[in-house]
Parts: C-alpha cells; sequence; structure tokens
C-alpha cells in the first residue's frame, strides 16, 4: 500500500526485528484509512507508543487505532488477555479526556491468571540460578504460561468462561492443584493470593462483570467486517524475530507476531490479508536475552540508546542497541512477504560521520547471507559491514522525502535495494506529522 493513497481492504502491520521498532506510530496514522483495527497475538508484554500532539499514550492491549474516533477495536482470539491490564488501560484513557471507541474482546482469547505471572516468576528464577540454562529474559507478566496452558487445554481459561462462574471456578481450582507442587517449592518467590482459589476466582468473577459489554464472537465479526468490504487493519505484536516459529528460539515469545499468526489469531484466513507493511528502525536493538550479532558495546551503542530513548515501553529495561542488521531483515521480509517497508527513527542517525550496516555475517570462517534463525549459529556470527558515509543535519523537521540530506536518502535507498522491498514511509520523530511517505505527500 502506498501511504497516503486509498487503504487496502486489509493491510498487516509487522514487526520486522527484535520489537520496539515503532508499530504503535503507524497503525495509529492508518487507522485513519480503516475501519477496523485488530490485535490477533501476544499480550501485555508487548508495548506499543503512540505520540499525539506531543502527549504519548502507551499502549500494551488496546490496539492502537482506539485513539482515533470512530476506529472499532478488535482483541481477537489469538491474544492472551491481562483483565487488569485491559482495564486499567481503559481507564487511563479516560482519565486523560479520551472515550475509547468501540472494542470487542474475544469470547475464545485466553486469560492470563495471577498464577501464570507466580508461574512465569519461578521459572525464570530456575533458569537464572542454572537450573535448566541462562534467563530467557522475559517481561514476567505471564505469557509463556498462559500460552502453554492453553496448549494443554484441560485447565485454561477463556474470556467466555469469565461469565460462566461454574466453568470459570473448576478451571481455576485444576490450574491451581496441577501447580501447587511447583508453588510449594518455591514458596518464597510466590504470593500466597497468587495460588488461592477462592481469591482467584473472586477476581476473575469481577473481570467477567468489567468486561461483559465487550466479549464478542470477534470472528464472526471480523467475518462480516471483510464481507462487506469495511477495511481492516491487522496490528501483530512483538515481532518476526521473535516468532515461535521462525524466530531465534528459545529467546522468542510464545505466540506468532509474524503474518502467519494472522489466520490462527483471528479465524480469517490468509486470502483476506491484501498489504503487508514491514516496520523496521534505521538501527536494531533488543531487550533481553538471545544473539544479537550487531551489538555495540561501547559509546556508540549508548550514543544510539540515548537519542532513540531505547528504553522498553513495557518494562523500562535499556535496549541492546546497534547498527541495523540488514542479513535479518531481509529474512524477515522474506517469512512476511512483505509488500513495503516503513523505516523508523531515521532522525537518531543524524550526527553520526559514518553508518554501518551489516551486509553479511562471518560464522566458523565461513562468509553468508543467508540468516538462519539458530541460536547456536548466531552466538558464532561477527558482522560484515558496508560503511556509508553519514549525515549531520537534524531531519526531525522534515516532512517530504526533498527535505532530508542526500547521505540520509542514500542510507534509505541502501537498505531498499539490499533487502528487495520498497521503503515508502521514513518517520523521523515521533509525533504523527514527523512522518514522510517517500513520493507521496506527508502522511496526516
Amino acid at each position: 500500500m502506498s501511504p497516503g493513497t486509498t487503504a487496502q481492504r486489509s493491510t498487516a502491520v509487522i514487526g520486522l526485528q527484535w520489537g520496539d521498532e515503532g508499530k504503535g506510530k503507524i497503525v495509529d496514522l492508518l487507522a485513519e484509512q480503516h475501519d477496523v483495527v485488530v490485535r490477533y497475538n501476544g499480550g501485555a508484554n508487548a508495548g506499543h507508543s503512540v505520540v499525539v500532539d506531543g502527549e504519548r499514550f502507551s499502549l500494551h492491549l488496546l490496539p492502537s487505532g482506539i485513539l482515533r474516533p470512530g476506529v472499532h477495536s478488535v482483541i481477537a482470539n489469538g491474544v492472551v488477555i491481562d483483565p487488569d491490564q485491559l482495564l486499567s488501560e481503559l481507564d487511563s484513557l479516560r482519565s486523560r479526556g479520551i472515550e475509547p471507541g468501540p472494542l470487542a474482546v474475544s469470547d475464545r482469547a485466553h486469560v492470563v491468571m495471577p498464577y501464570h505471572k507466580a508461574e512465569d516468576a519461578v521459572r525464570e528464577t530456575v533458569l537464572s540460578e542454572g537450573g535448566g540454562g541462562a534467563s530467557l529474559g522475559t517481561t514476567g507478566r505471564g505469557i509463556g504460561p498462559a500460552y502453554a496452558e492453553k496448549v494443554q487445554r484441560g485447565s485454561a481459561v477463556r474470556v467466555g468462561d469469565l461469565l460462566r462462574p461454574e466453568v470459570l471456578g473448576r478451571r481455576i481450582r485444576t490450574a491451581i492443584e496441577l501447580k501447587r507442587p511447583l508453588f510449594e517449592a518455591f514458596a518464597a518467590h510466590v504470593s500466597g493470593e497468587a495460588w488461592d482459589v477462592d481469591t482467584v476466582v473472586r477476581q476473575a468473577r469481577s473481570w467477567g462483570e468489567q468486561l461483559a459489554p465487550h466479549v464478542a464472537d470477534t470472528r464472526r465479526l471480523l467475518q462480516d467486517a471483510v464481507a462487506s468490504d469495511r477495511r481492516v487493519l491487522f496490528e501483530g505484536a512483538n515481532a518476526t524475530l521473535l516468532d515461535i516459529d521462525h524466530g531465534t528460539f528459545p529467546f522468542v515469545t510464545s505466540s506468532s507476531p509474524s503474518v502467519h499468526g494472522i489466520g490462527t489469531g483471528t479465524g480469517l484466513p490468509p486470502s483476506a490479508i491484501e498489504s503487508v507493511i514491514g516496520i523496521s528502525k534505521a538501527y536494531q536493538t533488543r531487550v533481553g536475552a538471545g544473539p544479537m550479532p550487531t551489538e555495540l558495546r561501547d559509546a556508540t551503542g549508548d550514543a544510539i540508546r540515548e537519542r532513540g530513548r531505547e528504553y522498553g515501553t513495557t518494562t523500562g529495561r535499556p535496549r541492546r542497541c546497534g547498527w541495523l542488521d540488514l542479513v535479518a531483515l531481509r529474512y524477515a521480509a522474506e517469512i512476511n512477504s512483505v509488500d513495503t517497508i516503513a523505516l523508523m527513527l531515521l532522525d537518531v542517525l543524524a550526527g553520526f560521520d559514518e553508518l554501518k550496516l551489516c551486509t553479511s555475517y562471518r560464522i566458523d570462517g565461513v562468509t553468508t547471507d543467508v540468516f538462519v534463525p539458530d541460536t547456536s549459529a548466531l552466538e558464532e556470527a561477527r558482522p560484515v559491514y558496508t560503511t556509508l558515509e553519514g549525515f549531520s543535519q537534524d531531519v526531525t523537521s522534515s516532512r517530504l522525502a526533498d527535505d532530508l540530506p542526500a547521505n540520509a536518502l542514500a542510507y534509505v535507498s541502501f537498505v531498499s535495494d539490499y533487502v528487495g522491498v520498497p521503503i515508502s514511509i521514513v518517520s523521523v520523530g515521533p509525533d504523527r506529522d514527523q512522518t514522510i511517505a517517500l513520493g507521496g505527500e506527508a502522511l496526516r
């Protein structure tokens, strides 16, 4: 899809790195051209930031389109929902004078329970102490345990169960009994309320009462929207290199943030997706553990972190920073069959004399430009860089391609040529109007 033109009937916005690429900003911009915005994967471990007129909004479960009047927001079945977080986000918007638009929450989405967060804490404790290898560096939001229980089936709680007291109580009791030996063994690390049946049941029933007006069969809702030619925007949480199947396993998330997660996460067929926009920073970042070949542990990496405000939206943790990895970016673009790329945070690179781009790896003495999402191989990978001249001009006030310095445009062109995908959007700041549609008018 070319920004500034009529939107496709359905568009997917997908992160192409290890998350935090700026997907929220692009979803917010494109939401104006769509009728429905859908979250299809992940949970409150994802954080999308949107800046409107200088005011920053941090969204974890609510689709980024919630800030656009008249746009319908959908949290589909592929999401695991922390009701406390969701209700808190809704209350936060209202406290800032924003009345959220229509919101539908899938009755088949699974619920993150207090004991999932407790289990997450125990698992990270065991891993960090050497019981099963290095810590995975999770956000501790209970996402992995909730997805695991979904697959195990018998004791999992879905949103629809919050409205069925007998079913709810039975499943919570079963889940806690199954986890009791774990919690008793690590009682020092777990709050007793997290696995007290009566406490958890009361809390879950309260969630059901508050969320009842939003609970819906979202598959049917979305099917009707597509059938009636309403424009649907799919918002991926996390990113492709964190995909449970196609990411750098085991340092991944527990769902499919790639385009492949849309079908299972919404119930719509792949044919419903007409356009895929990949989101990438102009450099590389990562939060938590796992290999990152271009990571810079020096003053340059520190400068990128400070300029880009590279601290997690969800956790506040400092992000690991480095030069852009084009080998990984091309892989992610191929996985998602990306039609176009939005290159974010180009402004952060202003002031560097040289800009480096990783165009291949050296692994065991062999040079390769093929990305393999294998942790052992990537830990041994050493980046081979192509160096371009930097640019000194502040580009945050640029609104058209002609406003950008020649070296900045050369950088964008190099990325596009290497990946083999056109770059149609360049972001030069966090606000809505700090966005350039290459070959067209500035986005508003």
